[in-house]
């Protein structure tokens, strides 16, 4: 009687340190969902709708630092004009554009 008696509240233990395990696994996830993934998230839809107000004449600032002028804008590549020399012209992708100002704010 007594080894009926430890098997079965000895099972009940172990389910209720599953379930324990599992819900503390369930906040673990939902903090690291929070803290990491949404924001990231966020700002990659803030980037998206930058980069697809941006027109052609707009000041950019990239990635590395420099400042530029679009001159042409393609699927996945915006042509650059950096500084007053004509010849400095370098294709680059959208994702490297981390500021746009708008040409009326000139």
């Amino acid at each position: 009687m007594s080894l009926v008696s430890v098997l079965g509240s000895g099972t009940s233990q172990g389910s209720t340190g599953i379930v324990t395990m599992l819900i503390m696994y369930a906040v673990i996830i939902g903090i690291f969902w929070v803290l990491a993934i949404r924001p990231q998230k966020k700002q990659k839809k803030e980037h998206d709708a930058l980069v697809a107000t941006m027109e052609v004449g707009d000041s950019v600032l990239t990635s590395s630092g420099f400042f530029g002028v679009i001159i042409d804008i393609m699927d996945e590549v915006v042509i650059v004009e950096f500084g007053n020399n004509k010849n400095c012209r370098i294709p680059m992708k959208k994702d490297n554009i981390v500021e746009v100002d708008k040409q009326g704010n000139e």
